[in-house]
């Protein structure tokens, strides 16, 4: 699972690129802005080097599980089959990646980069691309000749306009449509695409980098509006192009993109994309896709370094509709600050949902669906749904909890009894807390529907009384929860560092912070549970301990902003326990 995790945060940051955007080196140098076009549908690019020795060697020591073992498990896998020369080919590349990648001085020999790296992944139409900045040409293949020779799979050399590249057959010839895996290598750029009969001369020399694209995204100012738009870092932008992919859906004839997607559904028994290119499908469905241009993605904070690697990035689902950023916002709810704190937490989790904004934003989002009626068979099946769904009776089930504001609960630190033969916590110190504009009247209403409840009589603001005054709870070693009131919090906790946090909360009036947010610590929420299984004598399973030593603290979260759905992740990874 780790290494999913490190893979992903790889390709993430470095297999997707660019160059450093300055309208100088756009105009007098070569780049590979000049072969992608502005109205590509996905797009992901390092606008600054990627520092690919620091990040490996921020990240070595996490490693735990072996490369041959986890070749072992997919050699050993039931779809394994030894005989199929395409799949031992590209499981010795994989092979070459994961063992290298415990050293940065051997993975950057093996696959010929430089300390910093500047990659690209971008589409020609449906045609994907990747591009990579390497030192050493030769290295690449080397490391392909290596797994030919070891796996049968080999490949055809080409040539387009003294451009050669590699074109490894994917497909059988059996296969309607045929697809290769090509691989070129030149002026120090590594590029891998693919060939079908979709790729035409010019689109393969576009591809290949022999001659530039119309309307390209060097001559556009795409990549800097959504930096200035967003606040993101100049080192990472990826976005997916929403009125890229209508437009192929309802137009084919418009965009690369959409004679692609024509001619591949060509080869099926029916279209069934046909109905979306009716005059009134096109026109509604561009209405929807200005309203909802693109997804965004960013960095906040971009910091790599030999002992820690930290990301911050947000994903933004633009939108146009205000009337809908608007209903959004109104539901939008509280959650206190030490579901954020990192620092202080083990395991955090908070909602902040306004309940009472609930029903009347989703009732605004209803009536916004069904605005304008549409005439596009699909569209309007869409919205004759929508209107069978009406939310009225949503403002019936959630007046009760009207005064809500969110929900919320930390671990901030634990322990575990290690005398004892079986798992059993020795101390906690954990909270929950509810936010609302009324905490108490909502309590009492509660207790009307609750006779165990009736008879219990919350302290005055500000007084701390122990839970277990107020209602009959079985006693558990190391846990005395408490109940503090305030104004517009009720909360619940067990422990002296969450009574200075149960307290505090108190000064802190309620505001829409978000929507969702998790915090979790693996070195602090795993390693007690290793050492108490391994005590006990228990066996501890390979995922628990491979979390126990994973030194990453993550934290990820949902909500609105004035430019649309926001989505962030935050990720800090350092190489080594600190003290």
């Amino acid at each position: 699972m780790k290494r999913i995790l490190i893979a992903g945060v790889l390709i993430t940051a470095a297999a997707a690129g660019g160059y450093l955007l300055t309208q100088d080196t756009v105009a007098d140098e070569y780049t590979v802005l000049n072969y992608i076009p502005e109205n590509t549908a996905v797009f992901s690019g390092q606008l600054t080097p990627f520092p690919i020795k620091t990040y490996i060697n921020s990240i070595t020591d996490t490693y735990s599980v072996p490369p041959d073992e986890i070749m072992k498990s997919l050699y050993g896998s039931d779809s394994y089959d030894p005989t199929n020369s395409k799949v031992n080919f590209f499981l010795n590349l994989a092979q070459s990646y994961l063992q290298n990648m415990q050293d940065a001085d051997a993975f950057m020999a093996t696959f010929g980069i430089a300390e910093e790296i500047q990659g690209y992944f971008y589409t020609l139409g449906i045609i994907p691309v990747f591009k990579m900045d390497v030192i050493n040409p030769d290295a690449i293949w080397v490391l392909l000749d290596k797994a030919e020779a070891e796996s049968g799979f080999t490949h055809e050399q080409r040539q387009i306009k003294q451009r050669d590249y590699r074109a490894y057959k994917l497909s059988e010839e059996i296969d309607t449509e045929q697809l290769e895996l090509l691989i070129s290598q030149h002026n120090n750029i590594l590029t891998v695409t693919f060939n079908s009969s979709l790729s035409e001369p010019l689109l393969l020399e576009n591809a290949l980098g022999i001659t530039p694209v119309a309307n390209a995204l060097a001559n556009s100012n795409l990549l800097n509006d959504i930096i200035s738009k967003h606040g993101f870092t100049k080192d990472a932008i990826s976005y997916i192009n929403h009125q890229a992919l209508v437009q192929a859906i309802t137009a084919p004839d418009d965009s690369l993109l959409g004679q692609h997607i024509a001619k591949l559904m060509a080869l099926q028994e029916q279209d069934h994309l046909h109905v979306y290119q009716q005059p009134q499908c096109k026109t509604e469905l561009m209405s929807i896709a200005n309203n909802w241009p693109r997804t965004v993605f960013g960095f906040n904070q971009f910091e790599i370094n030999d002992d820690n690697t930290t990301f911050d990035m947000s994903m933004v689902v633009e939108s146009n509709n205000q009337t809908i950023l608007t209903a959004l916002t109104q539901l939008t709810g509280f959650i206190p600050e030490y579901v954020n704190d990192l620092n202080n937490t083990v395991l955090a989790l908070g909602f902040g949902i306004d309940v009472g904004g609930l029903s009347p934003a989703i009732s605004r989002i209803w009536n916004e669906l069904q605005q304008p009626s549409y005439t596009c068979p699909p569209l309007q099946k869409m919205q004759s749904a929508i209107k069978q769904n009406n939310p009225v009776m949503l403002g019936v089930m959630t007046a009760m909890a009207n005064d809500i504001k969110g929900i919320s609960g930390a671990v901030i630190d634990y322990s575990l009894d290690e005398s004892q033969t079986e798992v059993a916590i020795k101390s906690l110190d954990a909270i929950i807390s509810l936010s609302a504009s009324d905490p108490r009247t909502l309590f009492n209403i509660i207790s009307t529907f609750r006779p165990e409840l009736a008879d219990v009589t919350l302290p005055a603001n500000g007084n701390i009384v122990e839970l277990s005054s107020l209602l009959p709870l079985a006693t558990l070693p190391g846990i005395n929860p408490k109940l503090i009131m305030h104004k517009e919090h009720m909360v619940i906790f067990n422990g002296d560092k969450a009574e200075k946090i149960a307290i505090a909360l108190g000064n802190k009036p309620i505001t829409a912070t978000g929507i969702y947010s998790l915090s979790i610590d693996y070195s602090k929420a795993f390693t007690p549970l290793v050492t108490a299984a391994e005590l006990s004598g228990q066996e501890v399973p390979q995922e628990l301990m491979d979390m126990k030593d994973y030194n990453l603290r993550l934290n990820t979260g949902l909500q609105i902003n004035a430019n649309g759905i926001e989505a962030t992740s935050y990720m800090n990874l350092q190489s080594k326990i600190m003290p």
